[in-house]
């Protein structure tokens, strides 16, 4: 039976990852350069990866002939979760596949495929790392013949589509490194947290080789640009500033979760989109009951009739028993009973949530203006002991779209930071509440 990878989350100190870049299947979101005069038969990817969708596969990296069905899959997730590396060329030549399954949106996974053909050992040629551990159950084990030459190094190279065939992924990418010309393992590029027992990036410091590259994503005015010396920069196609990231493996920055959600996701799990389904949900992954003030801002897209609803919620109530909801009417719910009005809003409009999670008190806000607070039903043992920021549906015949920001959004905001100086918000953050990633949770959680 498959097993499920356990996440690695950031842990504080050491080498800092400040940016990742987030790819979006819906609007084409690919990098590519043309690669030349580099190794054939040995290379290295090391890259952290964040995943926002699991109804398909996710490329993380690929070269590949547009004018044929001919893709190296350098490193690539199928749409059953396993990790893979393989050579397809109207069938496969070699495919490589692992039986961990990556399943969990609220976790960072460090990657490695490394690749040797020279080697004698079959088992040697194709080398899978996940977070540190050379991953040795495999799902399907057909490696490449020895001394093997596929188009690594000389076809064009792509991140976030299959071979430049216009199959686009959703997902998170940070600290990418391509290494030409070697089969290196985990520990060039991470090492485990003494204290945590978590494993965590380091910097790596070797050479890169010929076509080797090295993208941080830190300049929004060219997100493809590489920081190894090579300059190997890759053309940018759809990805804008404002996929740039700063949700990282050393800073997780909580998102929507579409494991537990009725609708659609995407953006990185950031926007929601309802159906005309009854009753349609969302929550975010990281839970606001293990302790501190937590604060996010959500903006509504659009809205086709019925009335929608933003607070907080616990995942495991099947009624409104446990839940504090601000309807677009302005009406307020607290356990399924009108408590109070507020402002209406509606399309345009951002709602501020400050959740404090030791008096349960809920602060709403629209547009930056405090509309008044309102407390929590405590949650008895029967239910599960968590409260989530969320979002739901009234009734059928409607849709609507409301995009969520964290501290890491995807539209432009105010550079309103918390008072650790993380987050992007549109209005300052109220005294004493914090966005909710892995740093704050660290000091506050």
């Amino acid at each position: 039976m498959p097993f499920v990878i356990l996440p690695t989350n950031s842990a504080s100190g050491g080498y800092n990852i400040t940016n990742s870049l987030r790819f979006n299947s819906s609007s084409s979101d690919k990098l590519s350069r043309s690669a030349t005069s580099g190794s054939n038969t040995k290379y290295t990817v090391s890259c952290w990866v964040k995943r926002s969708g699991f109804d398909s596969s996710t490329t993380v990296f690929s070269t590949g002939d547009t004018s044929a069905d001919n893709n190296a899959r350098m490193l690539f997730i199928n749409a059953d979760n396993r990790v893979q590396v393989a050579y397809y060329n109207a069938g496969y030549t070699y495919q490589v596949e692992t039986s961990a399954l990556l399943r969990d949106p609220s976790a960072w996974y460090h990657l490695i495929s490394a690749v040797d053909t020279t080697q004698a050992t079959s088992s040697n040629r194709i080398k899978i790392y996940i977070n540190g551990t050379l991953q040795t159950s495999l799902s399907t084990a057909n490696y490449p013949t020895q001394n093997a030459t596929f188009n690594y190094n000389s076809a064009t190279q792509y991140i976030g589509d299959l071979g430049g065939r216009s199959i686009f992924s959703n997902f998170y990418l940070a600290d990418f490194n391509y290494i030409d010309g070697q089969q290196l393992d985990s520990t060039s590029f991470g090492e485990t947290d003494e204290d945590t027992g978590i494993w965590k990036p380091k910097a790596y410091t070797g050479t890169y080789g010929t076509n080797g590259f090295y993208l941080q994503f830190k300049n929004s005015a060219s997100l493809g640009t590489d920081s190894s010396g090579n300059g190997n920069t890759f053309t940018v196609n759809n990805l804008t500033s404002i996929d740039q990231s700063t949700d990282t493996p050393t800073n997780n920055f909580t998102t929507l979760n579409p494991l537990t959600g009725i609708g659609t996701f995407s953006e990185g799990n950031l926007q929601y989109t309802t159906t005309t389904t009854d009753g349609q949900t969302s929550v975010n992954t990281i839970s606001l009951s293990s302790g501190g003030k937590w604060y996010c801002e959500a903006k509504m897209i659009s809205k086709t009739g019925g009335n929608y609803q933003l607070g907080i919620s616990n995942t495991s109530a099947v009624n409104f028993t446990y839940r504090v909801l601000y309807r677009d009417d302005g009406q307020v719910y607290v356990g399924g009973t009108l408590t109070a009005t507020y402002a209406t809003f509606t399309t345009g409009d951002i709602i501020g949530m400050a959740f404090d999670s030791s008096t349960l008190n809920l602060s709403l806000y629209k547009n930056g203006t405090l509309q008044g607070t309102v407390t929590a039903p405590t949650l008895i043992s029967s239910v599960s002991q968590d409260y989530f920021f969320g979002s739901v549906s009234l009734s059928g015949g409607q849709t609507f779209v409301t995009q969520w920001n964290f501290g890491s959004p995807i539209y432009s905001a105010n550079s309103y930071q918390d008072a650790n100086g993380f987050g992007n918000f549109s209005y300052s953050v109220p005294s004493g509440f914090y966005s909710l990633c892995t740093k704050n949770l660290s000091l506050y959680g």
